[in-house]
């Protein structure tokens, strides 16, 4: 690879990862080809991406980017998953792969808003519901809340017609 190459590669990834609002670097040894392309489309079916990168590139690209200070971490096979703003959908999904796959990508580090997070962290990410889900509670607790309130005011109402249907009744009977 010449120099011109390795620049484009370094910016391209400087790129990625000032776009990424999830990193997480990890460590895929003992995947084969296959099992590496299953990773990618996993991961790309649920919104992120997985690059696997020069640890020398890589360190020249963070150099510039306002990241935490992970390049420690750069050390022999290195995998990024990229990512937006659910971290926990990808974590899943790594954990999951890993699962089925003797523990294989270990996850080294992971960077979420700007802030480095543990292998730990993500671990316990992966068990959180995903930003979608979250919001669908959220939604279903308003309209539930919406639809207790409307219950509400029409008891009101069916009372206060009770109300004024007993008192018209007891007006008539004292007309008699």
């Amino acid at each position: 690879m010449n120099i011109e190459q390795k620049k484009r590669i370094t910016e391209a990834i400087a790129a990625d990862l000032s776009k990424a609002s999830t990193i997480y670097l990890t460590d895929f040894t003992g995947l084969d080809v296959g099992q590496m392309g299953e990773l990618r489309s996993r991961l790309k079916e649920s919104g992120a991406d997985f690059r696997v990168v020069k640890n020398t590139l890589a360190l020249r690209a963070l150099e510039d980017l306002e990241l935490p200070d992970i390049g420690g971490h750069f050390t022999g096979p290195t995998g990024l998953v990229l990512a937006g703003e659910d971290p926990a959908t990808p974590a899943k999904v790594v954990r999951d792969f890993a699962k089925e796959h003797d523990a294989r990508p270990v996850v080294k580090v992971g960077v979420v808003d700007r802030r480095e997070v543990t292998p730990d962290e993500v671990a316990r990410m992966a068990d959180l519901p995903s930003r979608d889900e979250l919001l669908g509670g959220i939604a279903g607790a308003l309209t539930a809340s919406v639809g207790g309130i409307a219950g509400a005011l029409a008891a009101v109402i069916r009372d206060v017609a009770f109300l004024l249907e007993e008192v018209a009744k007891r007006g008539e009977a004292s007309e008699d």
